[in-house]
């Protein structure tokens, strides 16, 4: 089924693409749920799905630190980051089904030859968006690399799309951003950004109501790059 829009799409013309990295470019949020799962029980916090899957989006700083208060746990930020993270990286390096997306270098090619500019706006550590860029191949497509790290508040808040939308030198209204977590649509849409949302289900129920248009894969966003108002 073809998707259709679900809000005015503005008629600007898309200028820039900005990506988010997890459930989007490549099928790491059930990794990552695994890990988390077992970070959580190491430092004796259970979540239901419901709660994980509510942090989907953020970064690891704010997730960690809501888990903390929420259950009560007598451990510092420092100390859950250092376990976490360095079972994040070792698990990723290690791991051997990190690939991209089905059909999305289809989609990115075609975005270099219209000389459409792209880049990763991820929650993501960024020494872990760089190891999965390196590993994937996909780096070759992003020099622009935002992290949560690098702005004052993560998502749902808007700073990490203004800042890749600076970077790239576009205004945010002719950016375009793919998202697959609630708190990434609210972001893009607080930016003042056209958002797709991408129903992925190893992202958890997420509700992505508030974005322009959902899919469910990129040969569905291929069949409509002509209907997407791209400057060219």
């Amino acid at each position: 089924m073809k998707p259709t829009f679900e809000h005015d799409w503005k008629q600007d013309y898309i200028e820039a693409v900005i990506f988010d990295m997890d459930g989007v470019l490549v099928d790491s949020e059930p990794i990552y749920f695994d890990i988390e799962r077992a970070s959580f029980a190491h430092f004796g916090a259970f979540l239901d799905d419901e709660e994980h899957h509510g942090y989907v989006g953020t970064t690891l700083e704010t997730m960690w630190q809501r888990v903390l208060d929420k259950h009560q746990l007598n451990f510092t930020l420092e100390e859950v980051l250092n376990h976490h993270n360095s079972n994040v990286i070792k698990i990723m390096t290690d791991h051997p089904d990190l690939r991209p997306m089905p059909q999305l270098e289809r989609w990115l090619d075609w975005l270099a030859e219209n000389q459409i500019p792209v880049a990763v706006a991820s929650s993501s550590p960024k020494v872990l968006i760089d190891l999965i860029m390196n590993k994937t191949g996909l780096g070759r497509y992003f020099s622009i690399r935002v992290s949560g790290e690098d702005v004052a508040h993560g998502k749902p808040e808007p700073d990490i799309f203004l800042q890749a939308a600076d970077q790239l030198g576009i205004k945010p209204s002719a950016c375009l951003v793919i998202e697959d977590s609630r708190n990434g649509v609210k972001a893009a849409k607080s930016a003042g950004m056209r958002c797709i949302g991408y129903n992925n289900p190893g992202s958890g129920s997420q509700d992505l109501s508030l974005a322009d248009l959902q899919i469910t894969g990129y040969e569905q966003l291929w069949n409509l790059r002509n209907e997407l108002l791209f400057s060219s």
